[in-house]
This record gives structure tokens, C-alpha cells and sequence, in this order.
């Protein structure tokens, strides 16, 4: 069959040429529908559960709410596990689903159950769930400043209430419109209230409480609609306006009368417009600052959207008041331009070395272009498959695409058609003619085009383990396996189509028959060291077999790796705290770390998240930031060759200028990613699980001393989880009964006096702000004010004097007697818990650690045994880990087991093509010493065994199994043709030296940008490509010698004759 497609193509060269440009055509259009991205998105699919308890302690929070919520999405079907957070005024509940599950469905499940459970949950609680985004989408974040000098309505400069205000009411809902973007989440300025602010001493000389305030505020603020009337057969509406407009019409409401004189709020409290009681603040380069993030839905493409948004601001821009600018201070699109270009770059640079070499070797301009098209053909070919398969481009997609392994099969062809040409050309004295040409091509295709495609099949084969990783690693390797495989397709595709065509019709004329001078020189080193070879046949068997051996023993001390983190440019400064900071002291403290960072002068912007956000996606208490830290272009540098690591480190001693703080650095993305991956923010989190809180607490600090003492580890922390101030009101419940007060009635009123209550809405056109009834500032945080704090007792009997008589509770009002809060209550501060995590309904403490200097594999197994060995935990206590390494730990179970049955495959497709054991087995020999040169490689780089460099070894040892092949195939056909067993070996090993030569050149030369590229992903290469080179450069030494020394060792032990006998055999008798 496949002779009959060599035959067509030749036949029909020119169509076969047009279908390839089509091809290519439609390629490139594709390319204009290819999402393209940095990193895979590696997010489990999990749905969050935020809900706003406004004044709940984090007890109180995990009593009431997170256990009920967390016990309610127990058996959900496909469930993987559940955690919660429980802090002051939050609870943060995450279910995380099993793989492949749909997001649409999981919310749909959880959704019902959120119903279910609504009814145990404390009144007037907010269930939320969070946006339809992953971790990583936050891809554009943008500041709302005012110009300076700018004036605001009132005439001075812009408030961080006003600029919220406008971010809120202008630019917000116009984001939201954009296509992709599920949610703008909003964290800084000050949400715009009314405030109406009772003197209780006043309160006390008119008689009245803060409910009766209450309920005259709610009673005076609506409107009402009463039907309608018909008159002359005209309809009218009628309505009843009676809503507040301004700050005036809240100070004339009246409350009650005293005498005949209406009492009005004014009286006895004061209104201003106030500011929310926030849970975060955002601040940029030393100033607050309102920030804007534009929140990614699932499956959209990065680049396209944050593109989108920032068309849309710009658009926006027009709408907004003079002096306000919104600006972009983070945008995702920048990192994957500059991945891309990385990735380009190695593309662009690989495509060209490969043009040289085959230039070189072939010393035919024509035959090297013929090869080099294959390269485009190929990648039209991919991109048209990804879009098809939805892979995104990014990093690890295109990373492990080597044009040298993908022209592979092609080279081989055109190599031995020129090869037959010379030959032809120099048998008959002449130029062929046409048909004569033809007839070589086909002849000179179909020799070598079964080993050509079986070597394909084989790289493909040993890439199908990589499609059979699940979890994390899965969405990281998956999609490069794919495309690897769809390119390795469509170029063998292409070399039984289109190259034979294109040669049938280019390579016309004069083929020169002498060895340009490259492999003339080549032949003349190699001749003499393949005589010895085969020689000392005995001792090359064993230098091959101590090279494998100490090689095998080096990977075994070599560390592991999941994957090298990707430099992304910028980079993250996460700040902790003391629990208990106030949010305006961490402010303080923040502004100051800004300002001492901004003076370095590598820094472009340092923009800054403290506490949680609108939407809590992130849940951090007031006490902790995160800093993102923008860099300028290298450009702009004082020293543009100064390394990244150097500045990392200037910021770190830079930020402990100022004190007051821990520090974490990371890098925008990788921050989240290892919290998405396990919930902890760093490589390794020890969770400690069980129910009493200092029980938990003690073995923490007993694992942090342990952890602290092992090489390698840097920031050991334990999370923060106590130390919270609480104010404590504690009630005396005979002190109660004594005055016929009830705990509700007490607890009302610390509530509304101290947190604030909403009574209604003042409406501005489409904007909407709350009225607020509390006590002054100056109160609120006076404890002595607390403790006097007057408490109306109901009313003794029937003793009505009509003294004041209250508009808004119709009744005549009894005359009204109070007690300080202090006779009936205790006010004490003391600290109690800050935040409360659970994982799979079990109270749990983690302790984090980064690894640095070494690898994350040996790290983790020192850290488990040092702290099996010194930790003691009490009866129902365990230690669990997470972190980074859990995934290397899977990834590797998975591949121990799959990559055998990849070369248990690998040696059946040998056996199937060679037809004898022996033969495959000479072949197969290759894997090993291509893999040894790859981990010498490594060595020599000093770069430690990660998933990606295992995936460069699963890519070797296709190649190193191709080279093999060819020359072992050729040597049975020699031997068919009854040629001794040491001719045979001599003439087939010198006749395919240019291909081999060329498949491996190609195949290293392709790779070679990546192993040296600098630009913005180029880690994450780096140790695959330097694996296929250095094994590449093994193996071709061991297909050019060492395979000749074992043929002629194995194959020598019958006599000439009876050998011969046994080749004469038919081809097809022997397959």
C-alpha cells in the first residue's frame, strides 16, 4: 500500500503540491484561532463557597456556618475532598471535584445543596458561590487614580471613597460586559454610606432607644405606589414618594414628639456621609489606590480577553470624570507575548540550523529546502489539530516540538533518493532521463520508507505514557504530548507524499556523485575507529555496558523536580503579619516597605492587595498583603546583564529594611499555582489534622523546629492561627433576669451600637448607598463608652405619662428607664483564634516550607523522616503532606509503570520490522546509552531530574531506536545479497553514515536554542532540550560503533556458508 501512495505521488507530483500549499493555507488560518497562553491552566475543577457573616469570630464562623455548609456537600457524586477557611466575617468553603468533571454540572450540585442548608444558617448571612474562573484567572489588573491636582465634586482632591464610586458605579459595569470576563472583583477605597450617628445622652434625655431611631429612619424612606384612578377616560397612576434624597432629608425625619414639639434625628444624632466598615485596601507605589481585577471564565483564552479589557478601559476612559485615569498596572498578555517569543525564537533559530546542516551533509541546496519545507508543512498540519482538540499554544504545548525529530523520516528519504540518483547518473555516463528518474525516486523512497515510518512510529509510541498522566501533571504534559504526536503524523504523512514528489520534481539535472568536503572529512575519522570497533569488539561491548552502569548509578543520586518554575518577569512579595494587625497599620507598614522597594532601580510598579477582596477569591486576613513587584524592561536597567536573582535579592534586603513584617517571595502565577494545586502557597506543607486547637498548635511548632534544621529549607512557617484580639461582651445571666432583660435584647443593641445596622437605602439615579445606624467613631472604639452603654428596660406596668410620643410606634410611650451596659455585663479584651482551616471535615495546622539549593524529592524524604522520628502526636492526631511534591510523587508511580510498557511496545515494533530477536535486541540496545548520555548531560548542567526532563529522555529514546534501525536493516540487506558478515557490516555502516550523521545533527542542532535560550519560560525547557542533545550525542556514537562491534560479537558464531544459506531466505518467509 504504502508503495502504491509513493507511486501516486510521484505520478501525480504537481496536485500533490497543491493539497500541501492547501494545507498550509488553512494552517495559517487556524493560527489566527489558536488559543495561546503561557502555562497550561492546571486548576482542578473546584467550586467555592464564600459566605459573608458580618461580626462572626472565626468560631463562631466555623460553628455556624462552615460545619453545616461543609457537612451539606458530603457525597456529592464525583467528589475528590473539601477544605474550609473560617475567619472574622468570612467562611470559605472549597469542593473540589475529580478530574474531567464539568464546572457547569459541579455548581449545579452544589447549588442544590446550598438550598438545602440555607434554613441552618444565622439570619441575615450572604451564601455566595465564587465566579466560574480558575486560579490563574486573574489576567488584568488595573488602579483608579486621580491625576494630581485633580479636582473632585465638592472642589478638592479625589477621596478613595469617590474613586470607588466611580470604579463601582462606572467602570465595573461595563467591564463586566466584556466577552470572557466573569467577574470583576474590586479591593480599595471606602464603599460610599450614610451614617446616622445617635448621642445615647440625648437619646436618654428624650427617652428613646435605638430601635425607636431605627424604625423612624425605615418608616420615612419609601415609596409607595397605591393604584390608580380613572378620570375624563384618562387613567392615572397614583404614587406617594416618601424616599430620602440627601443628608438633609435624613436630619428632618421625626422620631417622635416631645410637648407638642416634634423631635427630629437631628436632635439627637448626627448624619454624615461615613465609610464602610472594610475588609481590604489596595495601594500602589506608597499611596492607596482602588484596584480593578478582570477575572478569566473558564476555557476562554487568555490573551484574547485581557486584550479585550484593555480595549474596553480605554474606551471607558472617555466616560470618566476629568483627573481620573484608570490604568494597567498587570496584564497577562505581556507574559505570554513574552513565552511566545521565547518560543518562537527556539522555533525560528531550530528550523535554521537544521536548513545548514542538511545543506552541509547533503551538499544539495535544493534536496535541504525539499527536507526543510516539511518544517511548516508539519506545523500547519499541529496548529490545525490543536484548535481542533482545543490545546492552547503556550510553553509546554510547543515546547517539546524538535524539527530535527519531526524531518526525521524525511531526511532518511531524500538522503538515500540522492544517493540512488549519484549512482544512476554515474552507471550510465549520463543525465537520467525522466522516467529513469521517476523510477530511482520510487526506488530510492520505498528502500528506506519502512524504517523511515517504523522510527516514526516508534518516537510516537514512546510518547503515548505522557498522554496517561492524570491531575495536575496531566493538564501540564498532556497537550505537549498531543502535539508532538499530531506533528510526528503529518510529517510522516508528508514524506510519503510530498517529499518524494517534490524531489520527482526539483532535484533535476546534474546530482553531484563526489562527497562535499564535510563528509569527506567525516569518512576519513570515521573509517579508521570503525575498524577498531570491530576489532576489539569485546572491549567496546564493555566500555558501553560500565558507561550505562555508573550513568544509571548517577541518575539515583540525582535530585527530582516537578517543574522548573518559569521566570515570569515580575515578581510577588507577600507580606505577613502579626495576627490582630488592624488593616490601617498594615497599611502603614506596607506603604513604607513601597516606598524603600520603589527605590530600587529595576522596579517599575509595586501595587499591593492587603485583606480580602469584594469577591473573597482570595481570603487573606487584614494583616497579610500581596505585593506584586513589576519590573521595568531589561532595557531600562542601570546593568541590563544583571541576573534576576540578584534583584530578588536586593528587594528581600530591601523589604527587611523595614520591620514589622515576614516576607515571601514568589512570582504572580506560581503563587497561586501551588496554592491551587494542594491549598498551601509554597513547595511543601506539612498539615497537621485533629480537633483541639493547641493541641495542634504545639505539634506545629514542634514540626517548624524540626523542618527548620533540614538543608534547603527557607521561609518554615506555621500558619497563623491564633492571636486575634476579640473584645468579649460576656452577659450575666442572673444580672438579666434581675431586670427582665433577655440576651437577645443586650446582644441587639451591642450590634447596632457597635457593628451598625443598614436601615435602608438612599438612592442617587442608578446608585445605591446604604443608611447606617451606629455610634461616633469617637465611641465605638472607647471601651469605657461601651461599658455605659444605656440598655432600656421594658416598661414597669401600666404607667403611660404621655411625655414623648413617638411618630414611628404610633403608642404613647411609657416614660423610659436605662442601665449601663456594665450591670448586666462584663467588656474584656483577650486573643483567641484568628482563622480556623479544615480539610475533608477535620480541624487542620499547616506548616510551609520553600525548598532552595536543592531538589524537592530528597528534601521531602529527610523532612518525613526527621519528623516521623522527633514528632509525637497524641492518639488521633496524623500528619498528611501536600504541596508541590505530591504531584512529582504521582507523576513518577504513573510513569514507573507506563514507561516499560512504552518499550516493551518499542521492542515489538522492532522485532515486527527486523523480523529476529537478535536484531531487535542489537537495536533496542540503543535506549539505554542514549538515556546515559542524557542524565551526563544533566550533570554537567547541574540541573536536577524534573517531569519535563524525563519527558526530553521518553523523546531520546525513539530517536536513538531510529538510528539503529537504519543501519541494522541495511546490513540484512547486505548480508541478503551474500555479502560476508564483516563486509556487510563495514559497507552498510559507511554508506549510512550521512544519514545518521544527518538525523542526529538535525535532531540535536534542533534543540540547541532551547538549551541555551534566556528569554521569558525558557527554564521550563532548558532541561528537556539539554536531555535529547546529550543523548542524542551518545547514541549516535553508539549506532556508529558500538552497534557494528555487538552485530559482528553476535552475529559470527556460524560459519560463511551456512550463514549465507540462512539469508537466503526469502524476505517474505523471514517477516
Amino acid at each position: 500500500m504504502i508503495d502504491g501512495i509513493l507511486a501516486f505521488s510521484i505520478r501525480q507530483r504537481w496536485l500533490v503540491l497543491l493539497v500541501a500549499l492547501g494545507l498550509t493555507a488553512f494552517g495559517g488560518w487556524n493560527f489566527t484561532r489558536l488559543p495561546i497562553d503561557a502555562v497550561p491552566d492546571i486548576t482542578n475543577v473546584q467550586v467555592q463557597i464564600n459566605v459573608q457573616a458580618p461580626g462572626y469570630s472565626p468560631l463562631e464562623t466555623e460553628q455556624r456556618i462552615t460545619f453545616p455548609v461543609e457537612t451539606a456537600m458530603g457525597g456529592l457524586p464525583k467528589l475528590d475532598y473539601t477544605r474550609s477557611l473560617s475567619r472574622y466575617g468570612l467562611s470559605q468553603v472549597t469542593v473540589v471535584f475529580l478530574d474531567g468533571t464539568d464546572i457547569y454540572f459541579a455548581r449545579q450540585l452544589v447549588n442544590e445543596r446550598i438550598q438545602q442548608v440555607k434554613d441552618q444558617l444565622p439570619p441575615g448571612v450572604e451564601v455566595a458561590m465564587g465566579p466560574i474562573s480558575t486560579g490563574l484567572g486573574e489576567i488584568y489588573m488595573y488602579t483608579v487614580e486621580a491625576k494630581d491636582g485633580a479636582k473632585g465634586p465638592h472642589g478638592n482632591g479625589y477621596s478613595p471613597s469617590e474613586l470607588r464610586t466611580i470604579q463601582d458605579w462606572i467602570i465595573k459595569p461595563q467591564l463586566r460586559n466584556v466577552p470572557g470576563v466573569i467577574e470583576v472583583n474590586t479591593i480599595g477605597g471606602f464603599e460610599r454610606q450614610f451614617h446616622v450617628l445617635p448621642d445615647p445622652g440625648k437619646l436618654m434625655a428624650y427617652g428613646l432607644g435605638f430601635r425607636d431611631l431605627m424604625t423612624a429612619v425605615a418608616a420615612n424612606n419609601a415609596n409607595v405606589g397605591a393604584g390608580y384612578i380613572e378620570r375624563n377616560g384618562e387613567q392615572y397612576l397614583v404614587r406617594t414618594p416618601g424616599q430620602v434624597a440627601n443628608i438633609a432629608e435624613i436630619q428632618d425625619i421625626v422620631i417622635g414628639s416631645r410637648g407638642g414639639v416634634p423631635v427630629r434625628i437631628k436632635d439627637v444624632a448626627h448624619v454624615a456621609e461615613g465609610k464602610d466598615l472594610r475588609t481590604g485596601a489596595a495601594t500602589l507605589n506608597g499611596k492607596e489606590t482602588v484596584l480593578g481585577t478582570a477575572m478569566l471564565l473558564i476555557g476562554e483564552n487568555s490573551r484574547a480577553v485581557a486584550q479585550r479589557v484593555a480595549a474596553k478601559l480605554s474606551d471607558i476612559a472617555k466616560s470618566l470624570p476629568e483627573g481620573v485615569v484608570a490604568r494597567a498596572v498587570y496584564d497577562r498578555t505581556d507574559l505570554v507575548e513574552a513565552t511566545i517569543k521565547t518560543v518562537e525564537k527556539n522555533l525560528v533559530e531550530g528550523a535554521i540550523l537544521v536548513i545548514v546542516v542538511l545543506f552541509l551533509i547533503l551538499g544539495n541546496i535544493r534536496a535541504a529546502l525539499i527536507t526543510a519545507c516539511i518544517i511548516p508543512l508539519s506545523m500547519a498540519m499541529t496548529v490545525t489539530g490543536m484548535v481542533e482538540t482545543k490545546v492552547s499554544a503556550n510553553l509546554m504545548s510547543l515546547g517539546a516540538i524538535d524539527f530535527g525529530i519531526i524531518i526525521d523520516g524525511a531526511v532518511i528519504i531524500v538522503e538515500n533518493c540522492l544517493r540512488l540518483l549519484a549512482e544512476g547518473q554515474h552507471k550510465k555516463g549520463r543525465l537520467l532521463t525522466l522516467k529513469e528518474r521517476m523510477r530511482t525516486i520510487q526506488a530510492g523512497a520505498s528502500e528506506v520508507i519502512k524504517p523511515s515510518l517504523f522510527g516514526t512510529v516508534i518516537i510516537a509510541v514512546v510518547y503515548l505514557p505522557i498522554l496517561t498522566l492524570t491531575g495536575v501533571e496531566g493538564k501540564m504534559f498532556t497537550p505537549m504530548a498531543l502535539t508532538v504526536l499530531m506533528a510526528l503524523a503529518a510529517a510522516a504523512l508528508f514524506s510519503i507524499t510530498f517529499v518524494p514528489a517534490a524531489v520527482a520534481i526539483f532535484v533535476t539535472g546534474k546530482v553531484s556523485e563526489k562527497e562535499n568536503i564535510f563528509m569527506r572529512g567525516a569518512k576519513r575519522v570515521y573509517t579508521p575507529l570503525l575498524a577498531r570497533a570491530i576489532d576489539f569488539r569485546k572491549s567496546v561491548a564493555l566500555i558501553a555496558a560500565a558507561f550505562v552502569l555508573v550513568m544509571g548509578f548517577a541518575a539515583t543520586r540525582m535530585g527530582g523536580e516537578f517543574i522548573p518554575s518559569l521566570d515570569e518577569g515580575d515578581v510577588a512579595l507577600a507580606a505577613i503579619r502579626i495576627p490582630g494587625t488592624s488593616l490601617t497599620q498594615s497599611l502603614d507598614l506596607q506603604i513604607a516597605i513601597e516606598n524603600r522597594i520603589k527605590q530600587l532601580p529595576e522596579v517599575k510598579d509595586f501595587f499591593t492587595r492587603t485583606g480580602t477582596a469584594e469577591v473573597a477569591t482570595d481570603a487573606m486576613a487584614p494583616s497579610m498583603s500581596d505585593g506584586y513587584i513589576m519590573l521595568k524592561p531589561r532595557a531600562e536597567w542601570p546593568d541590563p546583564k544583571k541576573p534576576k536573582a540578584e534583584v530578588v535579592e536586593e528587594i528581600e534586603k530591601a523589604a527587611d529594611d523595614i520591620p514589622g513584617s515576614n516576607y515571601e517571595i514568589s512570582q504572580p502565577i506560581q503563587l497561586r499555582v501551588n496554592e491551587l494545586i494542594s491549598g498551601v502557597r509554597s513547595d511543601v506543607g506539612i498539615k497537621i489534622f485533629g480537633d483541639d486547637l493547641d493541641i495542634l498548635q504545639g505539634a506545629a511548632k514542634q514540626v517548624q523546629a524540626v523542618i527548620q534544621n533540614i538543608p534547603g529549607a527557607t521561609d518554615v512557617k506555621t500558619e497563623q492561627v491564633a492571636g486575634l484580639p476579640i473584645l468579649t461582651v460576656k452577659l450575666d445571666r442572673q444580672a438579666l433576669s434581675r431586670y427582665g432583660l433577655s440576651v437577645g435584647d443586650v446582644q441587639n443593641i451591642v450590634d447596632i451600637a457597635i457593628g451598625g445596622k443598614s436601615v435602608g437605602k438612599l438612592f442617587e439615579g442608578d446608585r445605591r448607598f446604604d443608611i447606617v445606624v451606629r455610634l461616633p467613631e469617637r465611641l465605638r472604639g472607647n471601651l469605657d463608652a461601651i461599658r455605659t452603654l444605656p440598655i432600656p428596660l421594658p416598661p414597669l406596668g401600666e404607667q403611660a405619662s404621655a411625655e414623648v410620643t413617638k411618630t414611628a410606634l404610633k403608642s404613647p410611650a411609657t416614660s423610659m428607664r436605662y442601665i449601663p451596659l456594665s450591670s448586666v455585663a462584663t467588656v474584656n479584651a483577650a486573643p483567641g483564634p484568628n482563622q480556623i482551616s479544615r480539610e475533608n471535615g477535620k480541624r487542620r495546622i499547616v506548616v510551609t516550607a520553600n525548598v532552595r539549593e536543592r531538589d524537592l524529592g530528597s528534601f521531602v524524604a529527610e523532612a518525613e523522616q526527621a519528623v516521623a522520628e522527633k514528632v509525637k502526636l497524641p492518639p488521633g492526631y496524623w500528619i498528611g503532606w501536600g504541596g508541590q511534591f505530591e504531584q512529582l510523587v504521582s507523576a513518577t508511580k504513573r510513569l514507573t509503570i507506563v514507561v516499560p510498557v512504552a518499550l516493551l511496545l518499542v521492542f515489538l515494533l522492532l522485532f515486527m520490522s527486523l523480523g529476529s530477536v537478535g536484531d531487535a535486541l542489537l537495536v533496542f540496545s540503543g535506549v539505554p546509552l542514549a538515556l546515559t548520555g542524557g542524565i551526563a548531560a544533566l550533570l554537567l548542567r547541574g540541573i536536577p531530574l524534573s517531569i519535563s526532563a524525563g519527558v526530553g529522555f521518553i523523546a531520546l529514546s525513539g530517536v536513538a531506536v531510529l538510528n539503529g534501525l537504519v543501519i541494522v536493516a541495511f546490513i540484512e540487506r547486505l548480508r541478503s545479497e551474500g555479502k560476508s558478515t564483516l563486509d556487510a557490516v563495514r559497507e552498510g555502516a559507511l554508506t549510512r553514515l550521512r544519514p545518521v550523521l544527518m538525523t542526529a545533527l538535525v535532531a540535536s542542532l534542533g534543540f540547541v536554542p532551547m538549551a541555551i535560550a534566556t528569554g521569558a519560560g525558557a527554564e521550563v525547557q532548558r532541561p528537556l532540550a539539554t536531555v535529547v542533545i546529550g543523548g542524542i550525542i551518545s547514541s549516535t556514537v553508539l549506532t556508529l560503533l558500538v552497534l557494528p562491534a555487538l552485530y559482528m560479537l553476535f552475529r559470527k558464531d556460524s560459519a560463511p556458508v551456512v550463514e549465507r544459506e540462512e539469508d537466503e531466505i526469502p524476505e517474505s518467509t523471514r517477516a
